[in-house]
């Protein structure tokens, strides 16, 4: 996995420099973003972007799926405003990332910070951390599918104010909805049925919390299979805690490799979440899962489509945001 990550690097930093010069005229806006919008502005800001991320993964690949993983939790909680980064203050305790959703298991913060204090060094008060947010999950699925997921972001997002954590819980669909209620969290949020089935592909990287599952998928009947869960009961306590909450990698057979093995998973009923297994409660998305899971490329080419809608939820504007010095506190 290092050496496929090493490359990648090297390959961009050609194609960087093959590039000098040369720009491809911006793609139309979506919600008023638009792709190359720092062209002008902040030249070198994705780059700059791309290799924080890419070193960071180079370390720890599990670092990705928590970049991936943050745009989601940001975007359906206030839209796409970096609200998640916030730190606690003595006038707002309580912030996004300190929800049980994002605490402690929301991971990639560091990564955050090292991009913008680049991206700061190059064009102070240019880039938002909202747009650096955005740069990083798309960069992180292009490390972890080694390249098959690949795509331009539109940006131009600005910095939320404000972060409450109990907001999380009134936004962020927990694992145990059905099918029903995962419907109904994503139309909330201008996404459709299968940008939710789509974009639920991203449990096949990154790790899960026993508690997460052990209480609606191992302590009372499921259609969990016997020899996964038998697996899962050696790995997690009978009744996980705070204190006794391990974690276990959400796809066993490709655990760092953004790909469609997801959804073979979920057919499999090799799947963690109350919610991964409601996928295969309708004939409609469970259509979805055996395309995902069988026609080669199918789910990549979405995923890419479904992450630019995700990141262009609710996006703030002058009149409501601003560009952040420091990701983790606003401007006064």
């Amino acid at each position: 996995m290092a050496n496929k990550l090493a490359a990648l690097l090297v390959s961009f930093a050609m194609l960087m420099a093959a590039a000098a010069g040369f720009y491809t005229p911006p793609s139309p806006s979506t919600c008023g973003l638009k792709v190359g919008y720092y062209h002008d502005k902040c030249p070198h800001a994705e780059a700059i972007v791309r290799g924080a991320v890419g070193a960071a993964i180079l370390r720890d690949p599990g670092v990705g799926a928590g970049l991936i993983r943050m745009l989601f939790h940001d975007c359906f909680v206030e839209g796409c405003d970096a609200s998640v980064l916030l730190d606690p203050t003595p006038a707002n305790p309580q912030p996004e990332k300190l929800a049980p959703p994002n605490n402690p298991s929301l991971r990639g913060f560091e990564v955050i910070d090292a991009a913008k204090t680049a991206v700061e060094a190059a064009c102070p008060g240019v880039v938002s951390c909202a747009d650096i947010v955005a740069f990083a999950a798309r960069d992180a699925s292009f490390f972890l599918s080694n390249s098959r997921v690949s795509f331009d972001m539109p940006s131009g997002r600005l910095d939320g104010r404000y972060s409450n954590a109990s907001r999380t819980l009134d936004f962020l669909p927990p694992p145990k909805f059905n099918l029903g209620q995962l419907v109904a969290n994503f139309a909330a949020k201008g996404l459709s049925v299968e940008d939710m089935v789509v974009l639920a592909g991203s449990h096949t990287v990154g790790r899960s919390h026993c508690s997460s599952f052990v209480p609606d998928r191992l302590a009372v009947p499921s259609d969990i299979d016997p020899s996964f869960a038998a697996t899962l009961r050696d790995q997690c306590p009978a009744s996980p805690s705070s204190g006794n909450d391990p974690t276990v990698v959400q796809d066993v057979e490709t655990p760092n490799k953004l790909d469609n093995q997801y959804y073979k998973n979920v057919l499999a009923h090799k799947a963690l979440f109350t919610s991964d297994a409601s996928l295969l409660t309708s004939p409609a998305t469970m259509k979805m899962v055996l395309d995902n899971a069988n026609i080669p490329g199918w789910w990549e080419d979405r995923f890419q489509k479904a992450m630019v809608k995700l990141a262009a939820v609710e996006v703030k504007t002058s009149g409501n945001g601003e560009v952040r010095r420091n990701c983790r506190a606003v401007n006064y």
